[in-house]
């Protein structure tokens, strides 16, 4: 059993398995909207299955394993995305997508070395998002502009669900407290990097957290990134504090993505540079794909939050070690 599981005192579900369902589709039908008019994006269709030798399968942290397989008459091996951030860059120039134009997408992946707690499944849903900017907007204040949009949009929403179905009490704070992982580890050196997270979003309850993927003065990084789509100075977390499980809760990673300088230098840094080869790395670094700002926002953990449930396997449907599941149903936490 995981030391992480969180058995909230006193729980139950605010809603019955039919209700969430419905608040379920009123939530994802609301927030992708919403989320497209305010960031003038345009829903695609985008693949859940790619070739190997494509290179544009999203590498997480670099060390999560992919689920791959042959099949019948396609040559190589095909491998189950991990999520759409390089795809999302290419699909905007095929499609011949201009400045201040972007896609969405649902994205649905398997990332098998995924943990299985309160907020962590092997099935992953998100909206993947991505938006084609200038060069001059690559820049700290165009992405915190950025972050300010998508938390309107979540405090808008979760007002709208609570107008639906009163008794769900979850509140959103609409100001964005920003900080850099540098700097929270300067506020809080004693603590671990979760540790200052959950400190820092008690305290301001939204916060976008910042540059994640370098390491810090302390020799560590405050959590890893795949070295070649955010840039690790112009990314971040977007967290919010969830009153249920007392925790800082995220929501969404993103960023503005890798130029042909910073893919180079993370690249090198990581001892990667054999990936220049492929055909999404060559065409950032000879400028044939757009500057993009992108990011995902979880499907699965919006519903969650939104509805106050306990456990994301309340709202959505995947497979848990039988002990979990078992062991939930005895806090009253019942999984769809």
């Amino acid at each position: 059993m995981s030391k992480n599981l969180i058995f909230p005192e006193g729980y139950s579900s605010p809603l019955s398995f039919r209700d969430t369902q419905r608040a379920i589709k009123l939530v994802k039908d609301t927030f992708q909207g919403k989320l497209a008019d305010a960031l003038n994006l345009e829903r695609v269709t985008a693949p859940i299955i790619v070739t190997k030798k494509s290179g544009i399968n999203d590498d997480l942290n670099g060390v999560e394993r992919k689920v791959t397989f042959t099949t019948k008459e396609v040559p190589g091996t095909a491998e189950v995305v991990q999520s759409l951030a390089k795809w999302k860059r290419m699909a905007l120039k095929n499609y011949g997508y201009d400045y201040g134009e972007g896609i969405y997408t649902d994205m649905n992946a398997i990332r098998r070395d995924d943990d299985c707690d309160n907020l962590h499944s092997i099935f992953v849903d998100q909206w993947d998002w991505e938006k084609i900017i200038t060069r001059q907007q690559r820049n700290v204040e165009y992405l915190k502009e950025t972050v300010s949009k998508i938390v309107g949009v979540l405090y808008d929403v979760n007002e709208e669900i609570k107008k639906q179905y009163p008794v769900l009490k979850t509140e959103i704070c609409k100001d964005v407290f920003f900080i850099t992982t540098q700097e929270l580890e300067d506020m809080y050196p004693d603590l671990t990097p979760k540790q200052r997270e959950n400190k820092i979003t008690e305290k301001y309850r939204t916060v976008f957290l910042m540059q994640i993927g370098g390491i810090l003065k302390s020799g560590i990084k405050h959590d890893g990134r795949a070295s070649d789509y955010d840039d690790w100075s112009l990314n971040g977390d977007i967290l919010v504090w969830n009153d249920v499980l007392k925790c800082a809760y995220e929501v969404s990673s993103m960023g503005i993505r890798v130029d042909a300088e910073s893919l180079h230098r993370q690249l090198t840094i990581c001892g990667e540079t054999e990936r220049e080869q492929y055909p999404y790395h060559q065409g950032i670094l000879t400028d044939t794909l757009p500057l993009t700002i992108g990011g995902g926002i979880g499907q699965s953990r919006l519903c969650m939050l939104f509805l106050g449930k306990a456990h994301i396997g309340e709202v959505q449907a995947s497979i848990w070690p039988p002990e979990q599941r078992e062991e939930f149903a005895k806090h009253n936490i019942f999984f769809l």
